[in-house]
């Protein structure tokens, strides 16, 4: 699948599916919003399990084995190589599992500025990717993924609100007071909406395109939402608070 229209986004129902998922409306169309404070070892960043790439979300859920009955929710987590590798940085627990991805090319992830999704220790940002080169955090985690959307409270440059181009989008943003904010729309939106969502809606100063496109796709059993999945790459995984995950 190539990695400009690989997306997905999964609500998986475990034993206590307390996070607030919810659908919100923003300038007239929907979307559906999972907020998560890190803090914990509750999200972890999945590519491989035992039988080589996880490229799907019942790969992730066998993957796991047991603690897939504690994933409150998984979505895809970021673009990735024919071969279901990550396109750019991938971080699991403090190891780097793929370096950051600094050449240009066509695509999504190549319309730069492009970004990083991290976690450290008990606080989540999200970079341009010049910047995170900079700065070069202990991660915990990491994810490289583009465009970035809102950058230090401004939109893409590239961005137009008049564009035609309508697809399924969904990506990460971090709030002004620490939350993570993942979302995915209902519909097809513009880039300009979707980061117009983070920025103005969600209060996210920075945030972070995943994917999109013709396999964005959704299953929550709480919004009575159902989706097909496509062949995937690299995905996050979200635990219940009670009996957090154990490390990979």
């Amino acid at each position: 699948m190539a990695p400009a229209l690989a997306a997905g986004l999964a609500l998986v129902a475990g034993a206590a599916c307390a996070l607030p998922c919810r659908t919100q409306i923003f300038e007239q169309s929907r979307f559906t919003v999972c907020p998560y404070t890190p803090g914990s070892d509750r999200l972890r960043l999945v590519w491989r399990g035992p039988h080589g790439a996880v490229d799907s979300f019942e790969g992730l859920k066998q993957a796991l084995g047991a603690r897939a009955a504690r994933v409150e929710f998984a979505m895809n987590a970021g673009m990735y190589e024919a071969d279901q590798s990550p396109l750019g940085l991938f971080i699991v627990d403090g190891r780097v599992a793929r370096p950051l991805n600094l050449r240009s090319g066509s695509g999504n992830f190549y319309l730069k500025p492009n970004g990083v999704f991290y976690i450290s220790g008990d606080k989540a940002a999200v970079a341009e990717t010049r910047a995170f080169l900079k700065q070069r955090p202990q991660a915990d985690l990491a994810t490289q993924s583009g465009p970035m959307l809102v950058i230090n409270g401004r939109l893409h440059p590239r961005f137009d609100r008049n564009s035609a181009s309508l697809k399924a989008r969904n990506g990460v943003g971090v709030s002004t007071n620490g939350k993570i904010i993942f979302a995915i729309s209902q519909g097809e939106v513009s880039f300009d909406a979707f980061a117009r969502l983070f920025r103005d809606g969600m209060n996210c100063p920075n945030a972070l395109f995943l994917d999109g496109g013709s396999a964005a796709s959704l299953d929550s059993p709480s919004l009575n939402r159902h989706g097909n999945f496509v062949s995937l790459g690299p995905m996050l995984a979200v635990f219940e608070k009670t009996g957090s995950a154990s490390r990979q």
